[in-house]
């Protein structure tokens, strides 16, 4: 039988977690990693000198070190400028 991981575990797994991430969430380091990947499929150079092949494996490793930047874009974020604003 399975067992599931509840969101506490995987937080403190720290395996999934983007270093310079506040909120420690799992998914950004998801979305940052799959166009991390998607890059690297399209021809991008790795950041690390790979052992592996599979550009989701260099992908992740890439973002668990913190080698990828990001920016967040969104709705309710603190940095974002309200309609109002412009």
């Amino acid at each position: 039988m399975k067992k599931i991981m509840s969101e506490a575990d995987i937080k403190a797994s720290a395996y999934c977690v983007i270093p310079d991430d506040p909120e420690s969430s799992i998914y950004r380091f998801i979305i940052v990693a799959s166009k991390r990947a998607r890059q690297l499929q399209g021809g991008a150079r790795p950041f690390l000198p790979n052992t592996s092949k599979k550009s989701t494996v260099i992908a992740i490793e890439e973002v668990r070190r913190g080698l990828v930047k990001y920016e967040l874009f969104g709705i309710g974020l603190p940095d974002a400028p309200s309609p109002e604003a412009v």
